[in-house]
């Protein structure tokens, strides 16, 4: 772990033996990102290039299903996954919490530029009842051609709650 985190780590109070304990890997920021889609309020999601065009696949194969698929969180860097954790700590949630529903700095696979939240507009956004919807169950059905997997499923390894809008482009699942 580099200098960075390890600070970034002690100021959030996060233990370094938390990466042993839920043998979290530490991934690399993106380096090449490219516009894979623009919110409803005007937010614009990043993705590598080629997870980008593996979303544009998968998000036009269901909508000719009947399936709108949207994307509610993309590439966040380390500065903003400290962000998100402080905004939690200043709210008063223990950084055990935390942790159960954010991964400490760098070790995100959001930072990777291939992991993407995805919602159905009218229906939840990053909550569990994701998985009663329509779009989660084209997604079990048909995520896996276009190179995303589901990261997170019940009991995961890593004691993260289980979260069924999270899903990773994993490109050598395509090789």
């Amino acid at each position: 772990m580099n200098e960075a985190l390890r600070a970034s780590w002690a100021a959030l109070g996060i233990p370094e033996s938390v990466l042993e304990a839920k043998r979290l890997t530490l991934y690399e920021e993106a380096e090449s990102l490219t516009d894979a889609e623009t919110g409803d309020d005007g937010r614009v999601w990043q993705l590598t290039p080629a997870a980008t065009l593996a979303w544009q696949a998968l998000r036009t194969a269901a909508a000719e299903d009947g399936i709108t698929l949207r994307i509610a969180s993309a590439y966040r860097g380390t500065d903003r996954q400290v962000a998100l954790i402080r905004r939690k700590l200043n709210a008063g949630q223990p950084i055990d919490a935390i942790l159960q529903v954010l991964a400490p700095p760098g070790c995100s696979e959001h930072h990777t530029g291939r992991a993407i939240d995805i919602y159905m507009p009218g229906g939840p956004i990053v909550e569990e009842a994701f998985e009663d919807t329509p779009a989660f169950a084209w997604l079990q059905a048909n995520a896996g051609r276009y190179g995303f997997t589901l990261s997170f499923p019940r009991d995961n390894r890593y004691g993260y709650v289980y979260e069924p809008w999270h899903w990773c482009f994993q490109p050598v699942q395509l090789a």
